[in-house]
């Protein structure tokens, strides 16, 4: 913008007589893309397979490092997901934008995504011990 302009305070026309009103251009406005938010979502609970009997069982994250039974086979077992013992190849979250349950694999730890139902963008945290 030329230095010294002057507009009138009330009906804003130029004051300065040296200047035209149409030697300042105004750039033309273009709105800001919109920014995705990028929300982390952490395991909820682990899909692991029971060491006897092999079938899935859903169990929840505050379990880590007990004692627990599969409700198959009545087979009690330590879990541990660090453990070669223990298969779990899955786990479960919630999205963080539209709260719906995700079963995610573990190879998609610590990086970003897309949720499945609402395509929010999540980064997928590792647990907080």
């Amino acid at each position: 913008m030329p230095a010294n302009l002057i507009h009138c305070q009330t009906c804003r026309a130029l004051l300065n007589p040296d200047l035209e009103s149409d030697s300042v251009e105004i750039p033309q406005f273009i709105p800001l893309e919109e920014i995705e938010s990028m929300a982390e979502a952490e395991p909820r609970g682990y899909f692991v397979d029971c060491p006897a009997c092999h079938r899935e069982l859903r169990i929840n994250r505050k379990y880590v490092g007990q004692s627990v039974q599969c409700k198959f086979c009545d087979g009690p077992f330590l879990l541990d997901i660090k453990s070669d013992l223990i298969e779990q190849n899955y786990f479960y979250t919630k999205c963080p934008h539209c709260t719906e349950e995700l079963r995610v694999a573990n190879k998609y730890k610590g990086i970003k995504v897309a949720c499945k139902h609402c395509k929010g963008k999540i980064q997928i945290i590792e647990e907080s011990s």
